[in-house]
């Protein structure tokens, strides 16, 4: 009887972790009790002002990607201070230092604080605005579950080591999505995502001017581009000037990005990697041929895997009350 009894004590363990572990699972409409609201809330905000900045659409998807890369997609990328780290944290390591909507992001989490105190999370902010800005400015939809946590860590050296750099070569870039869940498939529609917003010219100068090291060109890059880059919008390495990733398009959530890598004329070193593996070269090609609404539904399913990244929820974490400052 005894053995009975510590039998169905362990299964209704066990059963409670199974429960908690449903509940804790991210899902659709997470905030329709605590905060019917807030999803509506998010989208107006957006369709309202989005169009007065519509680049900040690929500030905003970037901010969601460098967020997820590093510790989940728990917010830690808009901390200005933890106690553990200082002010050494994610927002200040090279990657994110061109980041922009830390602002909108903020004044988003200030009307749901007016809504409902203390119930929905940066990190479900950031996910759901990035969406809705590529949404609002002509782009692909893609499902956003809710109920992620925000983290309490935030730390320099993680965002330098784990977020993909401009720089990275084929392997490289298939071990750092690889150790986020991510296959090659997703690195080529993640990378799609390079269709709207511009660069600065320092993440890629290095492939017009000093390549190896000798004072060469990267002959990955056409050459007839790499001239014109020269001439007009980056004309030495120190260059501090700006450049569509898209040229031409590069407002509008297309396959012109795709086109471009295929003619080598990708800005970045892990653009013009695509090319050398034969698999995500056919998977360019591929998307290049079919219709655009193939490559936004497969990129919206890309895009909801990523948003899964390491999530925190139940009680992991906590719900900032300002997006910068842990509680």
């Amino acid at each position: 009887m005894e053995n009975l009894g510590r039998l169905w004590i362990a299964i209704s363990f066990l059963l409670g972790v199974v429960i908690a572990s449903t509940h804790a699972d991210l899902e659709m409409n997470f905030y329709a009790k605590s905060c019917p609201k807030a999803e509506k809330i998010v989208l107006d905000y957006v369709n309202k002002h989005i169009h007065n900045a519509p680049s900040l659409a690929a500030s905003l998807i970037r901010m969601h990607f460098h967020d997820c890369f590093v510790r989940g997609c728990d917010a830690s990328v808009l901390l200005n201070f933890t106690s553990k780290t200082g002010n050494r944290t994610e927002k200040v390591a090279v990657p994110n230092r061109t980041l922009r909507g830390f602002d909108f992001i903020d004044r988003v989490k200030g009307l749901l604080e007016a809504e409902c105190p203390g119930v929905v999370s940066c990190a479900d902010i950031v996910s759901l605005v990035a969406r809705d800005a590529v949404v609002a400015t002509g782009g692909p939809f893609w499902r956003v579950p809710t109920g992620r946590r925000d983290g309490v860590i935030s730390n320099v050296s993680e965002a330098l080591a784990q977020i993909p750099a401009p720089s990275s070569n084929f392997s490289t870039l298939q071990t750092d999505f690889a150790n986020k869940g991510l296959n090659l498939k997703d690195l080529v529609l993640l990378s799609g995502a390079h269709t709207i917003g511009i660069s600065h010219c320092s993440s890629f100068t290095n492939r017009l001017y000093n390549f190896t090291g000798v004072g060469d060109q990267d002959p990955a890059l056409d050459s007839e581009y790499a001239a014109n880059l020269k001439a007009r919008k980056c004309r030495s390495i120190n260059s501090t000037n700006i450049v569509e990733m898209d040229p031409g398009s590069f407002r509008t959530f297309d396959l012109s990005y795709y086109t471009l890598v295929l003619k080598r004329r990708g800005l970045f070193q892990s653009d013009a990697a695509l090319l050398t593996d034969s698999r995500t070269r056919s998977m360019i090609t591929q998307l290049v041929e079919g219709p655009v609404e193939n490559f936004y539904r497969e990129f919206a399913k890309s895009m909801e895997k990523m948003g899964r990244i390491g999530v925190k929820t139940g009680s992991a974490g906590e719900i900032r009350k300002h997006c910068a400052v842990v509680n």
